[in-house]
């Protein structure tokens, strides 16, 4: 079986030596995606006051993240409707509800399985949620 890694051009750039999606045979494999904008900001932190306070939305991180998964899926001809799997790593399980409804915008009971976890942090403070997706798309 062959297997194509793939960065794609205009999406933040991985914080380690990895791609954003490799294809092996007929699947889509996405690394786990966050709300990282190409400038190293994030979609859902607003500092709130001059001290430095942030208000982190996890509502928006979820919808950034998707869509990044989106943006990512449609490099290599794909799209969410091609998922199959994901599993979403939340920083806290209070944010469960807020996630969920957004997952729901997206995504109902003929979507991917789902898994969700709560983690004890990830690669950024401000990051509430990461999601990492398997595609299925025949060449």
């Amino acid at each position: 079986m062959s297997t194509e890694a793939k960065l794609v051009s205009g999406k933040a750039t991985p914080r380690g030596k990895f791609p954003h999606v490799k294809r092996a045979g007929d699947f889509l494999f996405v690394s786990g995606t966050s709300s990282r904008r190409p400038d190293n900001s994030f979609a859902g932190v607003e500092q709130v006051d001059a001290m430095g306070a942030m208000r982190l939305d996890v509502a928006a991180q979820t919808r950034a993240v998707i869509e990044n998964i989106r943006d990512i899926l449609a490099s290599v001809d794909a799209g969410l409707e091609d998922l199959v799997e994901v599993c979403a790593y939340l920083v806290d399980m209070n944010d469960f509800a807020a996630y969920n409804q957004v997952y729901g915008e997206f995504f109902g009971y003929d979507g991917p399985t789902r898994t969700t976890v709560a983690v004890h942090q990830l690669p950024h403070p401000h990051l509430r949620i990461e999601i990492k997706a398997v595609a299925y798309k025949p060449r």
